[in-house]
């Protein structure tokens, strides 16, 4: 059996808010979640045995309500697609427009990204790894509770394959700060690409709902790609 070192925190880098389902995200937790849902537990996934073949598998953290993570995995239909998402409504969403697109690579989780990939993501399975404009948590003492830390990049790097990349997306300038100076300390990444842009320039992914928020805020989109270091 694969043993991981787990990655233990207390703080956690999102509020679950309760959220309202309406009825027909209910309908699709219900009817479409034994189909494309996968529960949390301790064990290790399958992902060959998952997705029923063999392809590279992305994974995204806080899909929020899946419609960029839809539109990826129809117009990837060559990879495997997994996405983590705590809020029930935003899970809904996304099942119902993968029913809608007829799509057969993609698998959700409702669960803290964390536990799944310190508890269900093997080692050096992943081929890419999409963070798309996580919670910023701009006030000082918040700052610990930003998913990009140390831990998360060792987290992240383990489970990626050779040549893997970490793909992040942030319309906060100070947390773009932040994650270049935690990459930076870091030796299992180096940097690929940076982009600061309005909007037009996004890095290999679709425009997403939290940035046309942003755009309309003036904020500007930071987008870094990540390369996971050769030997580490």
């Amino acid at each position: 059996m694969q043993t991981q070192d787990p990655h233990r925190r207390s703080i956690r880098s999102f509020v679950k808010r309760a959220g309202r389902l309406t009825p027909s995200q209910r309908k699709a937790l219900e009817e479409l979640w034994p189909t494309m849902g996968l529960r949390h537990s301790p064990d290790l996934l399958d992902l060959d045995e998952v997705f029923a073949r063999v392809a590279p598998v992305v994974l995204e953290i806080g899909f929020g309500n899946g419609e960029t993570l839809v539109q990826q995995a129809f117009e990837n239909p060559d990879k495997n697609y997994i996405g983590i998402e705590v809020h029930k409504p935003g899970v809904g969403h996304c099942l119902l427009k993968a029913h809608d697109a007829g799509i057969g690579n993609l698998r959700l989780l409702m669960h803290d990204a964390i536990e799944v990939l310190n508890s269900q993501i093997p080692l050096e399975s992943l081929t890419r790894v999409n963070l798309y404009f996580p919670d910023p948590w701009p006030k000082k003492r918040h700052h610990k509770r930003r998913i990009v830390q140390h831990d998360f990049l060792n987290l992240i790097a383990d489970r990626l394959s050779t040549n893997g990349s970490l793909n992040i997306a942030t319309d906060w300038a100070e947390y773009a700060e932040h994650i270049d100076d935690v990459v930076g300390q870091s030796n299992r990444f180096t940097c690929s690409e940076r982009r600061e842009h309005d909007g037009e320039q996004p890095l290999d992914r679709p425009r997403t709902k939290f940035e046309r928020r942003g755009l309309k805020k003036g904020h500007r989109i930071w987008d870094g790609c990540f390369i996971k270091a050769p030997n580490n």
